[in-house]
């Protein structure tokens, strides 16, 4: 199954080059359809560019901070002389949805 995201320019490049392997997302009821072996197209929301990735793992956390906790600062998107910090994703979700939801850390490799 393909599964359809949209991301900024930045994490899009990211991904793109081979650096950032976590997408970080809700556990929402969108991101519960994914499965392991599943495509994801990902749109880069300023250059309308499109990138494909597998899905190779899928990574289950009740919050960023315990997700932060257990991977790299550079498979989550941040370069090397940044401070990762979990509460970066509070401008994408309220603390309500994180607690509702859950967050999901999705392994992916570009195909």
């Amino acid at each position: 199954m393909t599964h359809f995201m949209k991301l900024k320019n930045e994490p899009f490049m990211s991904i793109k080059n081979g650096l950032k392997t976590i997408e970080m997302r809700l556990f929402d009821e969108k991101r519960k359809q994914i499965k392991v072996g599943d495509t994801i197209e990902f749109t880069n929301i300023v250059s309308l560019e499109k990138l494909k990735v597998k899905v190779i793992a899928l990574h289950k956390f009740k919050n960023f901070e315990e997700l932060y906790s257990h991977f790299n600062k550079t498979q989550l998107g941040y370069k090397q002389t940044e401070n990762a910090n979990p509460n970066d994703m509070n401008q994408y979700y309220t603390n309500d949805d994180i607690h509702k939801y859950g967050v999901l850390g999705i392994e992916i490799k570009t195909i």
